[in-house]
């Protein structure tokens, strides 16, 4: 799942600072993404999770760092952690 995530986050995300370069639990607001580039993550994420995110998870914390956007996809599909690993 986390390689997914970065992949996507590499893709969309818009970053100044590489994926390869953040740790999981660094801001990915300060990296570089912005409000557009995270709407952008989050719809490649909910077709490679095959997940919706709802309303409540479409905050700036949702997105915050690569944790964050793990735990949000986990919530929704528990067991995209097995099929995307």
């Amino acid at each position: 799942m986390m390689d997914t995530i970065r992949r996507l986050l590499q893709e969309h995300g818009r970053l100044h600072t590489p994926v390869e370069q953040l740790s999981d639990s660094d801001d990915l607001y300060n990296a570089g993404l912005t409000p557009f580039a995270a709407i952008r993550t989050m719809l490649a994420l909910e077709e490679a999770f095959d997940v919706e995110f709802p309303v409540s998870m479409l905050q700036r914390q949702s997105f915050i760092s690569i944790d964050a956007v793990r735990n949000c996809v986990s919530q929704l599909a528990p067991s995209a952690e097995r099929r995307a690993a």
